[in-house]
């Protein structure tokens, strides 16, 4: 009996250890994906003040890249960082940018990273961002 009982719960510690460790992991950047034919994409969503929203999308080097983020209520209440294809930092590494250009260094994925900026008045808040490669 003492067996059984000993056997079940170490069977129990197991599913419960698997349970808690899949949910502190750190989710997947969404992938901007153009339809057919266009040349520009927009992605959404709602984050709460300090928050942030990660997409990744693909360019070619020499692309010009255009992003922007617009907050719903209007207002300065969401900034996007931008990091490089294969390592390469670009100037919003260490920035934060409503709407930027750049010419793609690298080909390769860009990672996007939107961030709700904190407000007393407005602490969750949508946002819309559109990207445009050409």
């Amino acid at each position: 009996m003492k067996t059984k009982l000993t056997f079940v719960i170490g069977i129990l510690l197991i599913c419960a250890t698997n349970t808690f460790a899949q949910g502190g992991g750190k989710a997947e950047p969404n992938r901007v994906k153009f339809a057919k034919g266009n040349k520009s994409a927009q992605a959404s969503g709602t984050l709460s003040n300090n928050q942030q929203m990660e997409y990744i999308f693909g360019a070619k080097s020499g692309q010009m890249v255009t992003l922007k983020v617009v907050s719903v209520p209007k207002g300065n209440l969401f900034s996007f960082s931008v990091d490089g294809a294969n390592g390469i930092e670009l100037e919003t590494k260490y920035d934060s940018y409503a709407d930027y250009k750049f010419t793609a260094p690298a080909s390769g994925d860009y990672l996007v990273v939107v961030t709700k900026r904190p407000t007393g008045k407005v602490p969750k808040a949508k946002f819309s961002l559109t990207l445009s490669i050409k």
